[in-house]
């Protein structure tokens, strides 16, 4: 027998009577959350102009909400929250290790070609 899909999204505040009518409101969320974004990108407020770790605040919205849209692809689309516990650690957790390891990456790579850009020739000790 076939499994029977949940028919409600964030954590049953929302729910549908049929998957086609799931599947609309996932396309919504997810186009309200990727034009937030294309908004944000496009406006550029100065209010998000102010650095906090290195980096824009515009760009931690952003990373949050690809972050967000990721982790919602993968918990409806691709059906994890009817996988066992185990599984679904194993495949946040390391999505979320890779995630916070390129944004270390990316910033000290980025302050290093920053500083070669701006100083001329620097030698960095680890």
């Amino acid at each position: 027998m076939a499994q029977e899909h949940k028919l409600e999204i964030f954590r049953g505040l929302w729910k549908f009577k049929s998957n086609t009518q799931k599947i609309w409101g996932v396309l919504l969320f997810l186009s309200i959350v990727t034009t937030v974004e294309v908004a944000l990108g496009i406006i550029k407020p100065d209010w998000s102009m102010g650095h906090v770790l290195g980096m824009k605040i515009l760009n931690w919205i952003f990373i949050i909400l690809t972050i967000v849209k990721a982790y919602y692809i993968t918990w409806d689309f691709m059906h994890m929250r009817d996988e066992t516990s185990g599984l679904r650690r194993a495949v946040v957790w390391t999505a979320i290790f890779l995630i916070l390891y390129l944004i270390f990456i990316l910033l000290q790579e980025g302050g290093y070609v920053f500083e070669v850009y701006d100083n001329g020739y620097i030698k960095r000790d680890f």
